[in-house]
């Protein structure tokens, strides 16, 4: 790599892990939650039933599938989320947004969207937002879910 190409793999690394870490502070200091754990839960919220096969939530969240059980697991245990069976094959596994979970959602919602746009969304040009969107979008696409 050339040195611009190197500045920008690197401000790339810094930059998407402070943000990351601010997001996530943010949300469990706040709300005791961490920033996968909410995606976890907004993706099931924009769901029909509020409900999602695991695998797809995997995919979604682009995480591996194991990954994503120990994690509803854990928001299991904490009743935000429970698993069902899927009725129509009985080998697929529902994971289903809770009350007590969409509470928790919409309480935090707010404090996760703030540091969104104080920390990335209001700090970038209309170009720079879009420029964002394709390259991360192409990104997604090409790589895939994870294995």
């Amino acid at each position: 790599m050339d040195a611009d190409e190197m500045r920008a793999w690197r401000g790339y690394i810094v930059g998407s892990a402070l943000l990351e870490y601010r997001l996530n502070r943010e949300l469990q200091e706040e709300h005791g939650i961490t920033l996968a754990d909410y995606e976890i839960l907004a993706r099931l919220s924009e769901q029909e039933g509020m409900r999602m096969r695991m695998t797809q939530l995997a995919a979604d969240v682009a995480s591996s599938k194991s990954r994503v059980s120990h994690q509803v697991a854990r928001l299991e245990s904490a009743q935000l989320v429970r698993r069902e069976l899927c009725p129509s094959d009985g080998r697929g596994i529902f994971a289903v947004l809770t009350d007590s979970g969409f509470e928790l959602l919409r309480a935090a919602a707010p404090t996760h969207l703030r540091g969104v746009r104080e920390h990335l969304i209001d700090r970038l040009t209309e170009e720079q937002r879009a420029a964002l969107m394709v390259i991360f979008e192409d990104l997604a696409v090409r790589l895939g879910p994870p294995p």
